[in-house]
């Protein structure tokens, strides 16, 4: 298999006030350049699925554009796109508004999926987590009909419906987002606990 990822970053962030949360300050580093230290190690390339002005990263990375803002799904199609277009096989999708999600999730994901028969796998710790995930490139064509179908276009409901498998995960701390700027000051308290 050839893994690519993606960081899904083209939320509109309204519990944060509107704020681009890729953006946004943890421990001293943003949020996307946390999630990419992250993700980088675990597959072979990575991308930032992203709207608006794709200077504002500045990490040399390629940023995937939504062919309609129809949410995270929307990204995830971008990059399936992207990837496919490179060889690819899958893809691992994250949010940028998770920066603790596991340093193996790409393996836990690819053993999960090897129980799909769609080959999709999502993390679940206590709850799904369906923006954390592995989607074979094969999948583009029926989310692509997902999207234009006029559906309710939520990440769980697509995967639900492909037979996805789940990656269980004991720490569902890994999973924790700033969607708030409550979120966020628990963040900053939890790396001061670590450190």
């Amino acid at each position: 298999m050839r893994i690519f990822g993606v960081i899904l970053a083209g939320g509109g962030a309204r519990r944060m006030g509107g704020v681009d949360k890729a953006g946004l300050m943890l421990g001293g580093e943003s949020l996307i350049s946390r999630c990419i230290a992250r993700l980088e190690p675990q597959v072979e390339r990575l991308a930032i699925s992203a709207n608006g002005d794709a200077a504002r990263f500045g990490f040399g990375l390629p940023v995937l554009a939504d062919a309609a803002p129809l949410g995270p799904l929307a990204g995830i199609l971008a990059a399936l796109n992207w990837a496919a277009a490179q060889g690819a096989t899958a893809v691992v999708a994250v949010a940028v508004d998770t920066p603790f999600f596991p340093g193996d999730l790409t393996p836990q994901l690819c053993l999960a999926a090897e129980t799909s028969p769609t080959g999709l796998a999502i993390a679940h710790s206590g709850k799904d987590h369906p923006t954390c995930s592995l989607w074979p490139t094969s999948l583009a064509p029926a989310l692509a009909a997902f999207l234009a179908s006029g559906e309710n276009p939520r990440v769980l409901s697509f995967a639900q419906a492909q037979h996805c498998a789940r990656a269980a995960f004991a720490d569902a701390r890994a999973f924790a987002n700033i969607n708030t700027p409550e979120d966020l000051a628990a963040a900053e308290a939890r790396l001061k606990a670590a450190s």
